[in-house]
């Protein structure tokens, strides 16, 4: 194979990754995995280029390698989608392994397969009462406002026990921070400084008068004589709110969207509601659910890759979303089969920087599929499919109203 050094590779693609036709798949995005799976890009914001690493296998190299790094983006203007950064230096999003290791241990004590079971039951309770008011306002009803936006900030908010007179505004500020228009740029800096403070003090409280709830979990949990220091725990508290709250609301829209417009698979699932765990992985493995990338990472050395050589220092990107459509890893990759076999998909991460949250975000969407389609047996969309309106403002998809009847 003819490999090429990265200052010899002349086609720079220009890649707002602002695509967002329905759930339909990105065309550049499935052009890039087929034709050009290691290519260079520009994005909207950030200096100079990036490359962008398509393939399952690519994707996979990129994200456990050592010789790619995610902390070395510190202090970089790096190629990206928003004007402001999202992450922050203490984050966990930006360490490597093995600093990042010790603070995964810590905080993966606080979704422990036995820690999300028991969160069921109150999560089954928040479903109830927000479908009791759907049932109670009457039908057509909007599936988003009633249940896909308010769902996932209660069951994040009351797992951090965050009063409830605080969520609607750390709701608005997560979303300015995810913005993607360049006037935003000043009001995320400030929604990224007024949540940092707000958790910083919310956390210190917790430090001193620990309770029940995730935070002072978080606050006290030990891994030998290592807890997490006073700004670790600011930074976690403050990811956990903005990644536990955010992609599960898009990802309850975009999975109703998808079963009302697939009336044959909405009725498989009310007939035989087994099968519900397993389509929802492969709704996750799907479902094109954010525009584009995430944090890059930096080469430290050169590397080859998909045939040509990065070099070092230079900023790589991943696309989970290209790595779930990847056809030498997945038979018939643009088909929705829930029957398919198991193969882990990327829609959580990969590697060191895998969403520690999943298990939550699963059992919400589990409850929250389940008792709808027990209770609403005739729902349906009550509008045609092209008539939704998508978000077009963030680096995520998702419809902005979903009119439902039953």
């Amino acid at each position: 194979m003819q490999h090429t050094p990265a200052q010899e590779k002349e086609t720079v693609r220009s890649c707002p990754f602002d695509f967002a036709e329905q759930l339909e798949f990105d065309p550049q995005l499935k052009e890039l995995l087929t034709e050009d799976p290691v290519s260079r890009i520009r994005m909207a914001y950030g200096e100079g280029e990036a490359w962008l690493v398509t393939r399952y296998e690519d994707v996979r190299t990129v994200t456990t390698d050592r010789r790619f790094s995610r902390s070395a983006v510190l202090g970089r203007d790096f190629p990206r989608m928003t004007p402001e950064p999202i992450v922050q230096a203490e984050s966990i999003n930006l360490m490597d392994p093995p600093a990042s290791s010790r603070l995964r241990s810590l905080v993966a004590k606080s979704f422990t397969p036995r820690r999300v079971e028991q969160m069921r039951p109150g999560t089954q309770r928040v479903v109830d009462r927000l479908l009791d008011e759907m049932e109670a306002e009457g039908s057509p009803a909007d599936f988003v406002a009633r249940v896909s936006s308010p769902l996932p900030l209660i069951t994040i908010c009351e797992a951090l026990d965050i009063p409830e007179a605080d969520r609607p505004w750390l709701r608005a500020h997560a979303m300015t921070m995810m913005s993607v228009g360049a006037a935003g740029k000043e009001d995320a800096v400030r929604a990224k400084a007024e949540l940092r403070r707000y958790f910083t003090e919310l956390t210190a409280e917790r430090r001193r008068s620990p309770g029940q709830d995730l935070i002072s979990t978080l606050a006290t949990a030990r891994d030998g004589d290592e807890l997490l220091d006073d700004k670790e725990l600011a930074v976690m508290a403050m990811v956990l709110l903005i990644t536990g709250q955010d992609t599960t609301t898009y990802e309850l829209g975009n999975i109703a969207y998808t079963l009302l417009t697939r009336p044959d698979l909405l009725k498989t699932l009310q007939a035989e509601p087994e099968r519900l765990p397993r389509t929802i992985d492969e709704l996750l493995r799907y479902i094109p659910f954010r525009k584009g990338v995430g944090i890059p990472r930096i080469a430290m050395e050169d590397v080859e890759l998909g045939g040509v050589t990065i070099k070092a220092g230079d900023v790589v990107h991943v696309s989970y979303l290209t790595a779930n459509r990847d056809g030498a890893k997945f038979d018939r990759p643009d088909e929705l089969d829930p029957d398919r076999p198991s193969i882990p998909h990327m829609t959580f991460g990969w590697g060191a920087h895998h969403c520690l949250g999943a298990p939550l975000a699963t059992m919400e969407l589990e409850v929250a599929f389940t008792t709808l389609l027990a209770r609403f047996p005739g729902l349906r969309l009550d509008a045609e499919p092209e008539d939704i309106r998508w978000n077009t403002t963030s680096i995520w998809r998702y419809p902005l109203a979903l009119p439902v009847t039953w």
